[in-house]
């Protein structure tokens, strides 16, 4: 897979809500309620305040007749774009110096 470097990857929340939650006219509250898991935390997915965990992504794929790894592929794809872009490279081994030399 590869991350997009001149922009962040779309956020989970918004493929939920502008490709999924909208379109079926579905509130929040509706598929919280759906899914069996408390509202609060389906607001902070959608936020981006939390991420999505196999589970969740068993969950939605299930609910949404999609796949658990198009969530898991979406939540990769944002932890490695924000790790890429707050990294602080770290020097290669000096034993693995004289190997690449």
């Amino acid at each position: 897979m590869k991350i997009p470097t001149h922009r962040a990857p779309t956020p989970i929340g918004e493929i939920l809500v502008e490709e999924f939650l909208k379109p079926l006219a579905l509130s929040q509250s509706a598929f919280a309620r759906h899914l069996g898991c408390p509202q609060p935390k389906l607001n902070e997915i959608i936020q981006g305040k939390r991420g999505i965990t196999p589970k969740t992504a068993m969950t939605f794929a299930d609910a949404l007749g999609t796949t658990p790894e198009f969530w898991l592929n979406a939540q990769l794809a944002t932890d490695l774009w924000q790790a890429q872009h707050h990294h602080k490279k770290v020097p290669l081994l000096p034993q693995l110096k004289k190997i690449n030399a």
